[in-house]
């Protein structure tokens, strides 16, 4: 049986990347002026923000990513086969993340606790 073809037309798909790319920008204006505040305010805890912040801007480049290329995905299964490797990539990143952030974390815990010479 063949697999039916997803019928949306290209005005919809035009309108779907115009409106990915609009969010993508609006998105990268908020990461520029969020960079600028953390980087602004020195405090402990500035380079763990930076880090998280960085993380939150790879995730959100790797979610518009997976919206553009649903958008032209032809069939139900090539969007489930997208949605699959978008989900397996998440999850090993989102496990790479929490590593980082945990060894800095440890790290400047180590570093708070050491005596002041």
């Amino acid at each position: 049986m063949e697999e039916p073809k997803l019928e949306v037309p290209a005005e919809l798909r035009d309108l779907a990347e115009k409106t990915i790319d609009q969010a993508e920008r609006a998105f990268g204006m908020f990461f520029d002026a969020a960079n600028k505040s953390v980087a602004s305010i020195p405090s402990p805890g500035t380079q763990i923000s930076k880090q998280a912040l960085s993380f939150t801007e790879q995730n959100m480049k790797a979610a518009f990513e997976h919206a553009r290329k649903l958008v032209h995905a032809t069939d139900l299964q090539q969007a489930m086969q997208i949605q699959s490797e978008f989900l397996k990539s998440q999850f090993t990143n989102a496990g790479e993340h929490m590593r980082q952030i945990t060894g800095d974390v440890m790290s400047a815990a180590k570093d708070a606790t050491k005596p002041k010479s």
